[in-house]
């Protein structure tokens, strides 16, 4: 939970009724029901994860840059990802691709543990001081390769990848606890968001709708199609 301190005080926040908006016209009005995902959007100061010179349109219903190449992903699809894990507050969710910790603070909300993997050493760190500053207590971030998940925790009752690979990295499918799922962009060109749950070794795999995410930095070896 976010806490009050000397670096954020919730009560005194400027940008309060601009994220409620956020969330009434932007989330809400697309169809997000889940009351966790939906105090989470209206708790986590979104305003603090981007640039400064960007806060004025930290609500807007768009992806902004956090600087590297790297976007911190429209307010509507991080709830929308967020609710299609459906995981409970018990539980134990895997991140890849950090940014700048926006989505990890969304999760840390509603879950009780948060691991997130960022490959780019300056956007992980940015992250884990925000974070820290927050009182986040329940996130776990480490610096490296999304591709392998991360194994020492696994088994994970939700995985959710903020970049795009072309296929499924086969670690985060290894990774997923049995009937947990995996939510996560592909495409190259033109991308689908899909919603992938396990079931044994079997994956069952919906694919949602089109979205736009920034590529995953992957290998061949990596990867594997989903069966």
């Amino acid at each position: 939970m976010v806490k009050a301190s000397e670096f954020y005080d919730p009560a005194r926040d400027p940008f309060r009724d601009a994220r409620l908006c956020m969330v009434r016209n932007q989330i809400e009005a697309r169809g997000v029901r889940d009351e966790r995902v939906l105090r989470a959007m209206r708790t986590v100061p979104r305003h603090l994860f981007v640039p400064p010179a960007l806060r004025l349109s930290a609500y807007d219903d768009t992806a902004l840059a956090i600087g590297e190449g790297q976007t911190i992903s429209q307010p509507y699809i991080v709830a929308f990802m967020t609710e299609a894990l459906k995981v409970g507050p018990e539980g134990k969710v895997l991140e890849i691709g950090t940014g700048s910790g926006y989505q990890a603070a969304v999760l840390a909300e509603i879950v009780d543990r948060v691991f997130t993997v960022e490959v780019r050493p300056g956007l992980a760190e940015k992250a884990k001081e925000l974070l820290t500053k927050l009182g986040y207590e329940n996130i776990h971030i480490k610096c490296g390769n999304g591709a392998y998940g991360w194994p020492e925790e696994a088994p994970f009752d939700g995985i959710i990848v903020t970049a795009a690979p072309e296929k499924v990295p086969k670690a985060l499918l290894e990774q997923l606890k049995d009937g947990a799922r995996l939510v996560i962009p592909l495409g190259k060109d033109f991308q689908r968001l899909h919603v992938i749950s396990r079931r044994g070794n079997v994956y069952d795999d919906e694919a949602v709708f089109g979205v736009r995410f920034v590529p995953f930095a992957w290998t061949e070896e990596d990867a594997r199609p989903v069966s």
